[in-house]
């Protein structure tokens, strides 16, 4: 048996992010790029108006007020789009929109409501520096600039930048393929009516969602019986995946055939059980050149040991370098004993309670218990050497979800 770090470094260290691909910037939202982005022009490509207003010369507006207006001649009106036709002389203005150039020889703005129209004329009311209201050339960016660096993420403020550049196509990290097998003579499948001594499979659901949920492309192979056949059957069809993952099969009943297939479709296997609970039964290997992970049946053990290795591991595939979970520190609110000698990572639920953040179990904690599962938003992590942990104590908790980004901040 070996620990929760041997077990991820070997899983990390046989897997690489995978290659490149051609996708539309929308569909790149969220993912890896794969390239260096710079700017084929400068944004704005010219000096255009930040306000509805006019354009004119600063200092033709010196020593103007309210009470002592300051007349010029109104010679063009330029709407967003417009190319400006006139250049403006000592005592002109252009009538001028949001985002239209500026004309030759102006090089201010007065916004639209320090001004008052009078037929061909506007009467200004207030001065205005040089530059004022303004968005020069180049503000944003300049040309031959680097403004999107290979290995960032693409969030929507980078689909804006890649559109406002003209690049409707960018290079990601593809996304992985990751065959999803469960196992056992006991699983139906999720529309046939299971018998009282029949369960409906829902690792292939939990499974799929989570490897949809960190990025990956989820193929469920389906069920696989009990039988070498069987077993054999859906494993071979699951080496065209990037990733294979099993559910059941690993630990040590007689029927628990799936380290003995694994071996003999070519598997390297690697290691077997892990120091941690719930998700001690599991094994890594590789089928073929494909890395192939055989997790815990039960429905709880496969989703923690998914959370601690594959979605690192299917993260890593997809180019990211922040691998993991974010964990954060919580008082504990009950007696917590476990075993001396393995890592529990206990179903929990956290709240931020004014002063810090709370954590409490959300019950029972059999790794056949998914309802405990659905009420946590996050795992109490429990080091190997820790017996007893008292209420009030601080402990590590890793977050499963984005629940507490809608929490109050803390300090309001």
């Amino acid at each position: 048996m070996i620990s929760v770090e041997e077990a991820l470094k070997g899983i990390l260290e046989a897997i690489s992010p995978l290659g490149l691909e051609k996708v539309n910037i929308l569909d790149a939202l969220g993912r890896v790029i794969g390239e260096d982005i710079y700017a084929g022009r400068s944004v704005p490509p010219k000096d255009n108006s930040a306000m509805d207003g006019y354009a004119l010369r600063a200092e033709d507006t010196r020593g103007a007020s309210p009470g002592k207006p300051i007349f010029l001649d109104v010679v063009e009106d330029i709407p967003a789009g417009a190319v400006p036709m006139k250049r403006i002389e000592p005592g002109q203005a252009a009538r001028i929109m949001t985002g239209a150039p500026i004309p030759e020889g102006a090089d201010s703005v007065i916004r639209m409501e320090d001004t008052r129209k009078d037929e061909a004329r506007v009467s200004l009311l207030v001065e205005v520096k040089k530059g004022k209201d303004i968005r020069h050339e180049g503000e944003d960016v300049r040309q031959g600039e680097k403004v999107i660096s290979q290995g960032e993420i693409i969030r929507p403020a980078e689909v804006g930048m890649l559109a406002s550049l003209g690049r409707s196509f960018i290079l990601v990290h593809q996304r992985p393929l990751v065959a999803i097998v469960a196992t056992g003579d006991e699983l139906v499948d999720i529309d046939e009516t299971p018998s009282q001594w029949k369960i409906v499979s829902s690792n292939s659901y939990s499974l799929a969602a989570l490897v949809k949920q960190c990025g990956g492309i989820p193929l469920q192979i389906g069920i696989a019986k009990d039988r070498r056949e069987d077993l054999l059957a859906k494993f071979r069809a699951a080496m065209r995946a990037d990733l294979i993952l099993s559910s059941g099969g690993v630990s040590v009943g007689d029927y628990d055939l799936v380290k003995e297939i694994m071996k003999e479709v070519g598997n390297r296997m690697q290691f077997w059980q892990v120091a941690m609970k719930p998700g001690r039964p599991l094994a890594f290997g590789s089928l073929g050149d494909v890395p192939t992970v055989g997790l815990p049946g039960n429905p709880v053990s496969a989703m923690v040991s998914f959370e601690q290795f594959i979605r690192p591991a299917i993260l890593k595939m997809l180019g990211h370098e922040n691998l993991f979970r974010r964990v954060v520190r919580a008082s504990l609110d009950e007696d917590i004993k476990k075993k001396k000698g393995v890592r529990h990572f206990i179903r929990a639920r956290i709240r931020w309670d004014g002063e810090g953040y709370a954590v409490v179990t959300t019950g029972e904690q059999g790794s056949g218990i998914l309802k405990s599962m659905v009420r946590a938003n996050g795992l109490i992590i429990l080091p190997e050497e820790a017996t007893e942990v008292r209420k009030g104590s601080m402990v590590s908790v890793q977050l499963l979800d984005n629940s507490l980004e809608r929490m109050p901040a803390p300090g309001f």
